[in-house]
């Protein structure tokens, strides 16, 4: 008997020694594990990142900014100090050579809504009226966020550059305009208004819906063709386009940089009790 009780003791001893070891073994396991659903989470969630927010193409994109932010600086630089080019004289002789009359009107076209304030403004306070009837708030938000940003910017540079406009001495003056010269202002509020409108017909609306269509059509047109359009008329010189371009397109570059990570986190997302028939047939899903 007392063997017997010996062997039992034994027994017990030796599964108490064991528990606290599988118990261990079981935690180890358990955490093992969590390790590696975090991981695996984490790389689902840096699969999702959208290109913009990597660390590689948000090093591509800041050197880019950087670069045309650098040549934007020189070309103000160099205008300031040389306000007449003979590489802008022989530019504007060249566009002004062929004076038909479809060539003419198409310029003068082009240009018009950038000559009419009042209707630059109708414009810009529509496409925010017409963006917050169907629920886009962050969109309208940043439509005013730019415009207004560009606007300031170019007086700012305007004055600090002072340069002065064609004169008819030197080429055709088509279209008379006050003010200073560099750079463009139809150029830069054509590219923070038609340019922002662009890129929200690419990045929101999905199918080929006929106003879709339109929108990126006329809005791409008008972004390529008023540059040429300021020079033919004899307004600017084609410094001031191009510093215009560079100026406008770094503000627009970094207004959808903010505009992108905004959406990515949700701000200002759509309530989904509002325009909800126009959301699940015209935007595309968000990711």
């Amino acid at each position: 008997m007392q063997q017997q009780h010996r062997d039992e003791n034994q027994r017990k001893h030796s599964i108490e020694g064991h528990t606290p070891d599988r118990e261990s073994t079981g935690e180890k396991i358990e955490e093992e594990v969590e390790e590696v659903v975090k991981e695996a989470q984490q790389e689902v969630a840096e699969a999702r990142r959208p290109w913009y927010q990597t660390v590689r193409w948000g090093r591509i994109l800041l050197v880019a900014y950087g670069i045309l932010l650098a040549l934007s600086a020189l070309l103000a630089w160099w205008v300031y100090y040389h306000p007449v080019l003979a590489v802008d004289v022989t530019i504007t002789r060249e566009f002004q050579e062929n004076q038909a009359p479809w060539l003419r009107y198409t310029m003068i076209a082009v240009s018009f809504i950038g000559n009419e304030a009042a209707l630059s403004f109708g414009l810009i306070v529509l496409a925010v009226l017409l963006l917050w009837i169907v629920d886009l708030r962050l969109e309208a938000i940043m439509v005013v966020a730019v415009t207004a940003t560009s606007a300031l910017l170019l007086e700012l540079i305007k004055y600090i550059v002072a340069r002065p406009r064609p004169t008819p001495y030197l080429v055709d003056i088509i279209q008379q305009a006050s003010g200073q010269s560099f750079p463009s202002g139809h150029v830069m509020s054509y590219v923070a208004f038609w340019g922002l409108l662009f890129s929200f017909g690419i990045i929101l609306f999905q199918g080929k819906h006929w106003w879709r269509t339109g929108l990126l059509i006329i809005s791409g047109l008008l972004v390529v063709l008023v540059g040429p359009s300021r020079v033919y008329l004899g307004d600017h010189w084609a410094s001031d386009v191009l510093g215009g371009y560079l100026i406008s397109g770094i503000l627009l570059g970094i207004a959808l940089w903010i505009y992108l990570d905004l959406k990515g986190r949700g701000v200002l997302a759509p309530r989904r009790k509002r325009a909800k028939r126009f959301h699940e047939k015209y935007l595309k899903p968000t990711p």
